[in-house]
C-alpha cells in the first residue's frame, strides 16, 4: 500500500528542516500544503523555501500562480490526488507538508462537492462587497442562510462572499452543500504534528517577522499594492505593511500587528489540530523519533 505523511503544525514551528530530513530519509519530493507560497513574488512573506532549498528537493505547489489568480481547496484536493497518483509508482511514501488546514482537510479527508462559482457570480459578489461593505453582506447571508451564518466567522469577508455566491448561483443555502462527510483514500495516511512550548513558539514568530523586514518584506508588498484586493494578498504580514504603505500605520505599528495577527493566526491553527486525534505530535528536535514513528505505520502490500 502506498503511504502519505502529512507533517503539520503552527506557523514558524519548524516544519521547513523536519520536512526535509524525512524526505532526504525517504527520498521523496515535498508536497507544499501552504495556501500562501504558492503565489510568485510572495517569498518573504511566506516563508517561502529559499532557492537552495528547493534545488535541495523538488517542491510540488511553490509559486506557480499569479497573485491575481483564483485558487480552492477544492481545486486543491483534485490536483494532488491526480499528483499523488503519478508519483506513487516512483516513490511508494510520499510527504505532504504545511499549514493551511483547510488544504490539509482537503486531501487527508476530502471536501464536500460544493459547485465551482462563475467568473459573473463572483465579480457581481465583490462589486457588492465593495459598494455596500461586510456588514450588508453579512445581513443578507443571515436571511439566506442562516444555519452556515450561526456557524461561519462572519468577520471573514472571504469566508461571506463565497457562501453568497453559492447562493447567488445556485438559488440554495450554501449549508446544504457542506455534508461533512469523510471520504475513503486509496493509500495510508500517517500524520505528525509539530509542537513548541507557546513562549518559544511566540519568540520564534517574533524573530521570523524581524527578519522578514530586514530581507525586504515591505518592497515586496509595494509591488503588490495595485492587487490588494484580492484574496492571496489579504493575508498576515502584507494587509499590515499595506496600512503602512497607505499612510494608516506607522511601520513599526505595523510591525508589531503582524507579530499580533501571526501569534493570533498560530492558536487558531493549533485549535484546529486539536480536533484531529490521528495526529501523533512531536518537537521539532525529535527528528529520529518522527522518522521512527512514521516507519513504524508504514503499511505494505
Amino acid at each position: 500500500m502506498n503511504n502519505l505523511v502529512v507533517l503539520i503544525g503552527p506557523t514558524a514551528v519548524g516544519k521547513t528542516e523536519t520536512s526535509f530530513a524525512i524526505a532526504s530519509h525517504f527520498g521523496c519530493p515535498i508536497i507544499s500544503a501552504d495556501s500562501r507560497q504558492m503565489y510568485k513574488g510572495m517569498e518573504i512573506g511566506t516563508a517561502m523555501p529559499t532557492r537552495e532549498e528547493l534545488a535541495r528537493h523538488k517542491h510540488y505547489f511553490v509559486g506557480q500562480l499569479a497573485p491575481g489568480d483564483y485558487y480552492s481547496a477544492a481545486r486543491y484536493e483534485e490536483e494532488v490526488l491526480a499528483l499523488l497518483q503519478e508519483e506513487f509508482p516512483h516513490h511508494p511514501t510520499m510527504l505532504l507538508s504545511g499549514g493551511s488546514m483547510m488544504y490539509i482537510d482537503a486531501v487527508c479527508k476530502g471536501i464536500d462537492d460544493i459547485p465551482t462559482v462563475d467568473a459573473d457570480t463572483r465579480q457581481m459578489i465583490l462589486e457588492k462587497y465593495e459598494r455596500e461593505g461586510l456588514q450588508q453582506l453579512s445581513d443578507e447571508l443571515r436571511l439566506l442562510d442562516p444555519e452556515y451564518y450561526n456557524e461561519a466567522d462572519i468577520k471573514n469577508p472571504k469566508r461571506v462572499m463565497h457562501a453568497l455566491e453559492i447562493c447567488y448561483m445556485t438559488g440554495k443555502p450554501y449549508s446544504s452543500f457542506r455534508k461533512q462527510a469523510k471520504k475513503e483514500r486509496p493509500f495510508n495516511i500517517i500524520k505528525v504534528g509539530l509542537r513548541r512550548e507557546r513562549e518559544e513558539l511566540y519568540e520564534r514568530i517574533n524573530r521570523r517577522v524581524d527578519i522578514m523586514i530586514k530581507q525586504g518584506l515591505v518592497d515586496e508588498v509595494r509591488q503588490f499594492l495595485h492587487l490588494k484586493e484580492h484574496n492571496s494578498l489579504n493575508t498576515v504580514g502584507y494587509k499590515e505593511i499595506f496600512k503602512y504603505l497607505d499612510g494608516e500605520w506607522t511601520l513599526p505599528f505595523a510591525i508589531e500587528k503582524i507579530k499580533q495577527n501571526t501569534r493570533i493566526y498560530s492558536r487558531k491553527q493549533v485549535t484546529w489540530y486539536r480536533k484531529d486525534e490521528e495526529i501523533a505530535w512531536f518537537h521539532p528536535t525529535e527528528t529520529e523519533r518522527i522518522i521512527a514513528y512514521i516507519e513504524e505505520n508504514l503499511k505494505h502490500n
